[in-house]
């Protein structure tokens, strides 16, 4: 079968409503019928997936039947919790909050992370100044692994980075997980003392370039919007009545002190872009048919798909179930 030319529309849902009808079909089937329970728990954020994902568990199971949890923990952004509960309040659901600091500290998630944080920038004091870690931009246009860097921002308000060594950067991100796993356990107790599934709430881009934890919220039964590209994700959202300013709000990991964006953590270009190129790739594009048609130089298109080829290889683990030996 011939592949349709390659333009920005490309990835442009023909039918909406269609495409929501198919994923609420799949979920009672799914739910209802394979792993048997009577409706869904969905950790909620604020953000756009989780805020998607819930108004797609309302529609298959009713809104009696959806509950949402909302996991704040002492590094979580201040107007998360008030993104959730008008989320919550808008399609009628029951919503709980649980905070998992305590759970964290008793991991010795902040303190560990921290430790390696001060390895590498010693007069970092995680009392007043804030963290993140991130991937240079510049990497997105070379053929060289992506390397993270450490940023400070001091609580006079300068910052500095670091590369950061490759222990320091496994003790950070090993530390950080806890925060998902965490979260991912708490959801689990309420979905059994509901009998309940938990609505997994990961994107395509998430899934597919491993932008997820491993039996953190990559654990859920379910991952209703685990196809759909991003900009899928936000045509989903106008349909199904999600509030505007969860629309409007810019994507962030909500996992570090400092504010960042996912871009910035990880992806390295607007989730726009990504979407094309990413199109591009998996669907086997010439790159100088995406190039032309995205106004790129053909160069830049091939190091972006090796970077994304990269990515699929060095997280294939993450996918992977247990492997079982018969």
């Amino acid at each position: 079968m011939t592949k349709p030319k390659f333009t920005k529309e490309i990835i442009q849902l023909e039918d909406v409503q269609t495409v929501i009808d198919q994923i609420v079909a799949k979920l009672r089937e799914d739910v209802g019928r394979k792993l048997r329970r009577r409706g869904g728990v969905v950790g909620i954020s604020g953000g756009i997936d989780s805020s998607v994902t819930l108004a797609l568990a309302v529609k298959a199971f009713g809104a009696k039947n959806v509950l949402g949890v909302m996991l704040p923990e002492k590094d979580s952004s201040d107007d998360s919790k008030e993104f959730a509960l008008e989320l919550a309040q808008k399609f009628g659901v029951e919503v709980v909050e649980e905070n998992i600091s305590g759970a964290l500290d008793g991991f010795a998630c902040y303190s560990r992370r921290d430790e390696a944080v001060k390895r590498v920038i010693p007069e970092f004091d995680p009392a007043v100044d804030k963290m993140k870690i991130g991937i240079p931009q510049e990497f997105i246009n070379s053929n060289l692994p992506p390397v993270f860097f450490v940023t400070v921002v001091f609580a006079d308000g300068s910052e500095k980075s670091e590369r950061l060594p490759m222990n320091e950067y496994l003790q950070i991100v090993a530390a950080s997980n806890f925060k998902q796993r965490s979260r991912m356990s708490m959801l689990y107790y309420h979905a059994e003392a509901k009998h309940y599934a938990v609505i997994g709430t990961p994107n395509k881009h998430e899934v597919q370039q491993g932008f997820f934890v491993k039996y953190g919220d990559g654990g859920a039964d379910v991952m209703p919007i685990g196809n759909l590209y991003k900009t899928q994700v936000y045509e989903l959202a106008k349909e199904l009545g999600v509030p505007q300013k969860i629309i409007d709000r810019t994507p962030t990991t909500d996992t570090y002190t400092a504010e960042q964006t996912q871009e910035e953590f990880f992806y390295q270009m607007p989730f726009e872009m990504m979407d094309l190129l990413w199109c591009g790739w998996e669907n086997e594009y010439d790159p100088a048919e995406v190039a032309a048609a995205l106004h790129k130089e053909v160069s830049d298109v091939e190091k972006v798909f090796k970077n994304f080829e990269r990515k699929k290889n060095t997280t294939e683990y993450l996918r992977m179930p247990p492997i079982h030996n018969y």
